[in-house]
């Protein structure tokens, strides 16, 4: 079978039928860094609408569904077409048969979930810095702390996202953020450790960006050389960036309890013993995740919610 291609329609427009079913809303969930995220936004219609940084420079594109299997993209900015020729891997292509050969074995839940959202696949953006980024704010510190910086930051240092909405922002580039004083990332809330981590990513930031490239193996070792890049950061980016399988985010502070919750019953559990529920889908423990997430699961609650660190306020 030759290679499935976007149909063009205008330059600034594109059909892409990927003689599969697509689902756009559960394949691009994971991009989006909470509701309020300034460079991701999705519509009532199930539109949904990205702004990045791409090497063509800033671009908006907006995708909704036209059919079960047909995509309509629409581009704005000198990114625009990258973005609109990206669109087959943005909605993953790259994953290509493997979720239908994935073997779910005794966990009916599971397989409930991959047989009601049979268009869902693993997005591989090809934007490093537009995933790693967000990845290191949300180090160490509740979600809600991580959203805010990362509000603020494209607030302040992003740029208007080209198109008709008036609120979306492209997120800074690699010059922007090294130029950000410290004083600022301080009133971001962001504290010294992450502060570090982003200025280090942001001075190597073309050899990042160079992981689209690697073997999926290659390039979790090349984003893990940066200090202040660790296992979990890594696999947070390799995961939107990439497009990888089989990367899990261990060390997250809610994934263990869930993923082992699942599978035992357990309010409980730890990075070691996730890893091990999860060997014999080695390979693929990625996607495992994303069925478990999917799958209605909760991490049950016990004592009181952590209150955040104010960094703003020392």
């Amino acid at each position: 079978m030759s290679p499935v291609v976007a149909e063009r329609v205008s330059p600034a427009e594109r059909v892409w039928d990927a003689g599969r079913p697509v689902d756009v809303r559960s394949t691009l969930a994971p991009l989006r860094r909470g509701a309020g995220d300034p460079a991701h936004r999705i519509d009532a219609d199930g539109s949904f609408w990205l702004a990045a940084a791409t090497p063509g420079g800033g671009g908006t594109l907006a995708l909704r569904a036209l059919d079960t299997t047909r995509v309509l993209a629409r581009a704005w900015g000198d990114g625009g077409p990258w973005l609109l020729d990206r669109l087959p891997l943005l909605l993953g292509e790259r994953d290509g048969s493997d979720w239908a050969n994935l073997d779910l074995g005794d966990w009916p839940r599971l397989r409930d979930v991959l047989r009601r959202r049979p268009g869902m696949r693993l997005s591989a953006t090809g934007l490093v810095m537009d995933a790693l980024v967000p990845a290191v704010l949300e180090q160490r510190v509740t979600g809600m702390e991580a959203r805010r910086a990362w509000r603020g930051l494209l607030a302040r240092y992003g740029t208007p996202a080209p198109g008709p909405l008036a609120d979306l922002r492209v997120p800074p580039s690699a010059a922007t953020l090294l130029a950000v004083p410290s004083w600022e990332w301080h009133r971001l809330g962001v504290d010294g450790q992450r502060l570090r981590a982003v200025r280090a990513v942001a001075t190597v930031a073309p050899r990042l960006e160079e992981c689209v490239g690697l073997d999926d193996a290659a390039a979790l070792a090349r984003l893990r050389i940066v200090p202040g890049i660790g296992e979990w950061t890594a696999a947070e980016t390799a995961q939107r960036a990439l497009g990888h399988p089989d990367a899990v985010s261990v060390g997250d502070f809610h994934l263990a309890d869930l993923v082992v919750g699942f599978f035992t019953g357990r309010p409980r559990g730890t990075d070691a013993e996730m890893l091990e529920l999860l060997e014999p889908w080695r390979g693929q423990r990625h996607r495992v995740v994303r069925l478990i997430e999917l799958s209605g699961v909760a991490k049950p609650r016990f004592g009181p919610r952590y209150a955040p660190l104010n960094t703003r306020a020392m």
